[in-house]
């Protein structure tokens, strides 16, 4: 599809699945050689355009360390050699507090698929805030109006529970789980990040590694958690199998795209046999679709691969970036175990809370932003920008012959250089040996990047918007051709 074809409103944000097996051969293929960073001298320039342009943002980077822990509050946040503060955000740039101008390829973590601070929706959470404040604890015309809308887009939501972040939400579905099965076990794909409750630091990010992030997290907690290696269904229905001898499997729990959101991409096969396992052990599928919902497609993930979970995790995007982001949406007869209020008619409760869930503010900003989303078709637009993005990167690399893998599922786009985030426990001794040189590559990646006017996702993941016209990808690539220059 070329720049003047116009997308249909029925597209899909994923124009085509990526050939998984040949993606998986060239990631095996990059973390099996040596590394190719940046040249020295040339990082010597990436520094002095830190310490000479943005000095206003190493001040503040100074102060926070001192009242901050480690100075930083935000996961996403690039603190290499220091954080860059922001005082502006408008569609695809960003601005910092020097005056120093940025492609925004972060959109906040990749809940801003309209691009960051769309007036539209700004001029109805304004009024809202006018007319409200920002909560007042009892229901709002917004609610239900947002759940309604969640239940139209998304295939297998009958209902829909606000929350307050996908970290929340996840927490909610697993306990929801487990009340309607009476099950205990939980299975999640090794690698993937469903936030940071005590259950789910198992396993993050690096498959097999179980409890190595889990400091401050007693054994208890993560006792009914399991990992499974991703695309090992023979291994899922092992687990199965045994958790059926000691009380059942309640749920598995799975990023559709693939762990990490497509860091390690799904073979797209993986969630219909999923869908068939849960069903033949008695499980429920949970799928997280924090990144995935809405971002992909208005459907979600579900909507692109066909398969029906039983529960839906919403987070950031649910809100175009507002704060407050979160929720659970499901089958009926599972979800009325979340009927909140005080009293009722319900015998049997799955507990979940917050104050400031639901807010008028966060439905408006919700509720607007898909329908913003909707309008302008903004899954297709953003994802052909993030097609254009990686057909560019991978003539780059190709033409510099460099090892670097670039794909994408729509507007996510990945851009592995140093595959620290490929290495895993079944070679410990080159997990071990390797992981630091390979992080500190990718945070130098990161730092050429942004000193070339380019915010990323940690220099291994962009994502595109709406707000992403052919002119912008097209700069955007001119400036990282000049990074990639500085290797070879």
């Amino acid at each position: 599809m070329n720049a003047s074809t116009p997308i249909p409103q029925t597209a899909s944000g994923i124009s085509q699945w990526p050939d998984t097996d040949a993606v998986d051969a060239r990631l095996k293929a990059l973390i099996k050689q040596p590394i190719r960073p940046i040249r020295r001298e040339h990082m010597d320039k990436v520094h002095d355009y830190f310490n000479s342009k943005c000095a206003t943002s190493k001040a503040l980077a100074s102060a926070a360390g001192q009242f901050i822990p480690g100075g930083i509050q935000h996961n996403l946040a690039f603190n290499y050699p220091f954080p860059l503060a922001m005082k502006s955000a408008q569609g695809a740039h960003l601005e910092d507090v020097d005056g120093n101008r940025y492609i925004d390829f972060l959109q906040a973590g990749g809940p801003t698929l309209l691009g960051s601070n769309d007036p539209v929706v700004q001029e109805k959470v304004i009024e809202t805030l006018r007319e409200c404040g920002p909560s007042t604890g009892l229901l709002h015309e917004y609610e239900v109006k947002l759940a309604e809308l969640v239940c139209r887009h998304v295939p297998s939501v009958e209902m829909f529970r606000m929350l307050a972040s996908g970290t929340e939400s996840v927490m909610g579905a697993i306990r929801l789980a487990r009340a309607y099965t009476g099950k205990k076990w939980v299975i999640k794909i090794g690698g993937a990040y469903h936030g940071w409750s005590d259950q789910m630091v198992y396993g993050m990010r690096i498959p097999g590694t179980g409890r190595r992030e889990a400091v401050g997290i007693p054994g208890g907690a993560t006792h009914y958690t399991q990992e499974s290696f991703p695309n090992d269904l023979a291994a899922i229905r092992r687990r199965l199998w045994i958790n059926r001898l000691r009380g059942g499997t309640a749920a598995i729990i799975v990023e559709p795209l693939g762990p990490e959101s497509g860091t390690r991409p799904a073979r797209k096969d993986f969630n219909a046999n999923l869908r068939k396992l849960c069903d033949e052990f008695g499980a429920l599928l949970i799928f997280d679709e924090v990144v995935s919902g809405f971002r992909v497609g208005m459907g979600g993930a579900q909507g692109y691969f066909g398969v029906m979970p039983d529960l839906t995790i919403f987070g950031k995007c649910l809100t175009g970036g507002y704060p407050m982001a979160g929720g659970i949406g499901g089958r009926r007869e599972v979800m009325m175990l979340l009927a909140g209020g005080i009293g009722g008619k319900q015998t049997k409760r799955a507990f979940v809370g917050g104050t400031l869930t639901a807010n008028p503010l966060s439905c408006v900003a919700g509720y607007h932003s898909l329908v913003e989303m909707e309008k302008r078709n903004a899954p297709a637009v953003a994802g052909r920008a993030g097609d254009r993005m990686t057909a560019g990167l991978n003539e780059i690399v190709n033409r510099l012959g460099l090892p670097y893998v670039v794909y994408n599922q729509g507007s996510v786009v990945h851009l592995q250089t140093s595959g620290v985030l490929l290495l895993n426990v079944r070679n410990p001794i080159q997990l071990m040996r390797e992981v630091n040189p390979r992080k500190h590559m990718m945070e130098e990646m990161g730092a050429a990047y942004m000193a070339h006017g380019l915010v990323t996702l940690a220099g291994s993941r962009l994502y595109t918007s709406a707000a992403d016209t052919d002119d912008i990808v097209d700069e955007a690539l001119n400036r990282f051709e000049d990074v990639f220059k500085l290797v070879v």
